[in-house]
This record gives C-alpha cells, sequence and structure tokens, in this order.
C-alpha cells in the first residue's frame, strides 16, 4: 500500500475509536454550555431591558423551539410513517394536536399566577396554598 493510504486508514481508525467519540461528546456538550452560560450572562451585562428588545428575544426563542420540535420530532416522525402511504402526516398530526390539548389541560389544572397579577387572579384549580 502507497503511503498516502496508510494515513488515510490511520486516520479513519482514529476518528472511529470510541474514544475519540466520547471525547467529542464531551467538548460538544461544553461548548453548547459555554453558549448557554455566555447568554445568559447578558442578563448581568444590561443594566434596563427595552421592552422591544424582550419581545424580539422571545419571538426569537420561541422560533427556534418551533423549527426545534419540527426537524427534531415531526418530520422525523412523518418519515418513519411512511408505510402508511398518502396518509403518512397523519400520526405526526394526532400527536401534534394530543399534545397541544394536554399542555392545553396542564395549562388549566396546575394552578398558577403570570407575573404582575394579583393572588386572586391565580389561575388553575383553586387550592389553600397561597
Amino acid at each position: 500500500m502507497s503511503e498516502t493510504l496508510l494515513y488515510m486508514k490511520y486516520l479513519c481508525h482514529y476518528y472511529m475509536d470510541a474514544s475519540a467519540a466520547v471525547m467529542n461528546a464531551f467538548l460538544a456538550t461544553i461548548f453548547t454550555w459555554l453558549m448557554t452560560a455566555a447568554g445568559a450572562a447578558a442578563v448581568f451585562i444590561a443594566l434596563k431591558a427595552n421592552r422591544k428588545f424582550l419581545d424580539a428575544s422571545l419571538g426569537f426563542a420561541a422560533g427556534v423551539m418551533i423549527a426545534a420540535s419540527f426537524w427534531s420530532l415531526l418530520a422525523p416522525s412523518i418519515e418513519l410513517s411512511a408505510s402508511y402511504g398518502r396518509l403518512n402526516w397523519l400520526p405526526a398530526t394526532l400527536g401534534f394536536l394530543f399534545g397541544g390539548i394536554f399542555l392545553s389541560l396542564i395549562d388549566r389544572i396546575i394552578p398558577h399566577l403570570h407575573l404582575g397579577c394579583p393572588v386572586e387572579d391565580a389561575e388553575g384549580l383553586k387550592n389553600e396554598l397561597e
């Protein structure tokens, strides 16, 4: 074998090694943690938050979560249900709808208070805790 092929074989074995995979997963976890910490550090830097900035941030976060739920959950479920033929969208749609109904029920059942509202306006099942 030529020297180049031996080097390529060595590289393939190195990158396929389990310890290298564990190290890559560890480094990716540390990178994710650092980026989350950097984003959270913005709270300590900003003296007073602008309402429009907060609204834009909330909208951006909602968009990221919708994209993540689609690409990580809905799209794979549609691909996995290809055996249903033309109705391959049905399991994903039913799961999405039942999930929304479940969240709506939980919102009505679990007692909670929205920011800036008096205790009398608490939503959910009434209880004696305050």
